[in-house]
């Protein structure tokens, strides 16, 4: 099944609840004032927990696909479901390395 297949499966209550945790934690983020130490130390927590969010997505999505394949899964929604919940998961870590990448590299072209 292809992403925007699978993207367009997702119930809209499950991609608000997922939307809703990611801007509960950016804005807790956000609302910290921070010192260079402290951003950095955000910054590897978030990455972290994005990381932690992919796996735990994938195996979600790793797991109901061998409850299908064995006749154990009962309700077959809930795989592409879990396939776009893992695809958002994995894009938004794309999202954060590209970014992490682009700022590198303005750092790094920066005249001293």
């Amino acid at each position: 099944m292809s992403t925007a297949a699978s993207f367009m499966s997702l119930q809209g209550s499950d991609f608000t609840t997922i939307a809703m945790q990611d801007m509960k934690h950016l804005k807790a983020v956000r609302d910290d004032t921070v010192s260079q130490d402290e951003g950095s130390s955000i910054f590897k927590d978030v990455l972290e927990s994005t990381v932690d969010q992919v796996k735990s997505t994938q195996q979600d999505v790793e797991n109901k696909q061998y409850l299908l394949a064995t006749g154990q899964l009962e309700d077959a929604h809930s795989l592409p479901i879990a396939e776009a919940k893992a695809a958002v998961s994995l894009d938004l870590l794309v999202a954060l390395r590209n970014k992490a990448m682009e700022s590198y590299n303005d750092l790094m072209r920066m005249n001293i």
